[in-house]
């Protein structure tokens, strides 16, 4: 009877995995993605993540740029990030398919059309925006920065560089600047429009190789002398936004600037809509330079040609924003607020940066870029010099690549960044901004 017994339990246990197994496969839906926008898609890597589950799957393109899934149902998102190199340039190429809704026993397609783009000389190293705890115990948010780093070993002369931020300021803000078909409704256009106005160098700018360039964004003085957990920006070299005559003339952002700051350094502003200080968010923006092309940008800024309405309220100037052509673009990140990334929509299109970076407020945090490991290691220069681990107490959340590289710069090194024009992939949150080490 026992035999029996046993026998009955595993016949039983067989046809219930049997049962589990086909009802699993009865599940599975196939799902095709076609990957468009370059002469060569093969080998293009697709990364599929379920919306609700994250689960995450890939699959590599065959010569007609087709990936293919066969996954459970669900809404899934799908992404492509890749770097190709051809005749001594980089190209970065991304894309992205959104709210891909796969249901049991249906087929399901997809197209991922790719941006490509070629790499920038000069990249947002650091934003520091999300200001940080006062001595009292309350906040304090009037200590932004923003930090360009040339990211090769040539110098970088920038003419008609610009500063701007993307509708709508926070990242989880409502955005009206979605179509019915989910996409961005400036995406097709190519431009990216920069809200409540832009700011810009007043003359040539040069980086010499491996080095930063400091732009203060707001308080461009000596913010210790009140703020212990703040920025000392009383520095020669550095950069500030401060033009009262474009209207930003709000002193709790824009105090008169320390006098060790040459004035050369002001930058100039052009000021759209309403409010005495730009709109830059404390906790979730998104932020862009670019260079201007065949024009100034005192007169870009100043045609009316260039003016677009934030969700289509023409005239309406408290909605104006200036478009800015993605062609001219160097660089740009989407910041969502840690806490509300759920809620929070992208604004760049995917060419400028096909992901986001969280950030935790308040806190004194700044976004720092991640250090290209096997490049950095690569550099003949850098032998002895690389320190792979943070300071003690410095950091919580440290660089993916293991390589501490303020602390390497101060010991000689030369950093070189990575940039795949992914904010996911490229930043991690520090705790604190490297102007305070």
């Amino acid at each position: 009877m026992k035999k029996y017994f046993v026998m009955m339990m595993a016949v039983m246990s067989l046809c219930l995995t049997a049962c589990s197994d086909k009802d699993d496969e009865v599940q599975l839906t196939d799902l095709t993605i076609q990957v468009t926008g370059t002469d060569n898609v093969d080998g293009f890597e697709v990364q599929l993540t379920n919306a609700t589950t994250t689960s995450a799957y890939s699959a590599f393109t065959d010569i007609n740029g087709i990936a293919t899934f066969k996954v459970t149902p669900g809404v899934y998102n799908a992404t492509v990030s890749a770097t190709r190199y051809t005749e001594g340039y980089r190209y970065v190429f991304n894309g992205t398919a959104t709210n891909i809704t796969l249901t049991a026993g249906k087929v399901a397609t997809a197209t991922i059309e790719l941006k490509e783009a070629k790499s920038s000389q000069v990249i947002i190293k650091e934003l520091y925006n999300g200001g940080c705890p006062k001595d009292d115990g309350k906040t304090f948010q009037f200590d932004k920065c923003i930090i360009l780093y040339n990211n090769s070993g040539e110098q970088a002369v920038l003419n008609n560089l610009c500063i701007a931020s993307v509708t709508p300021g926070n990242g989880h803000a409502k955005n009206n600047n979605y179509g019915e078909d989910g996409k961005l409704t400036y995406a097709s256009q190519e431009f990216i429009p920069a809200q409540h106005g832009l700011w810009w160098f007043p003359a040539e700018v040069t980086i010499a190789p491996y080095s930063q360039l400091v732009l203060n964004i707001n308080g461009a003085i000596d913010n210790t002398q009140t703020v212990s957990q703040s920025v000392n920006y009383a520095n020669a070299d550095y950069y500030c936004m401060y033009d009262p005559e474009s209207g930003y003339n709000n002193t709790n952002y824009y105090p008169t600037p320390s006098d060790v700051i040459p004035t050369t350094h002001y930058l100039k502003a052009k000021k759209l809509g309403l409010g005495n200080a730009w709109t830059f968010s404390v906790s979730s923006p998104a932020v862009f330079i670019f260079q201007t092309q065949g024009v100034t940008p005192a007169a870009f800024a100043e045609s009316a040609d260039n003016v677009w309405y934030d969700g289509g309220k023409e005239g309406d100037a408290v909605y104006a924003c200036l478009k800015v052509p993605n062609k001219w673009i160097l660089d740009g990140m989407e910041v969502y607020a840690s806490t509300k990334v759920a809620d929070s929509q992208k604004r760049l299109t995917s060419d400028i940066d096909a992901g986001y970076v969280t950030l935790t407020n308040y806190m004194g945090h700044v976004l720092y870029r991640n250090v290209d490991k096997a490049a950095t290691e690569a550099l003949a220069e850098n032998a002895g010099k690389l320190v792979y681990s943070y300071a003690l107490g410095v950091d919580a959340s440290t660089d993916p690549s293991g390589i501490d590289a303020e602390a390497s710069m101060k010991n000689g090194a030369h950093i070189i960044f990575q940039d795949t024009n992914n904010s996911t992939a490229d930043f991690h949150e520090r705790q604190k901004c490297s102007l305070r080490n």
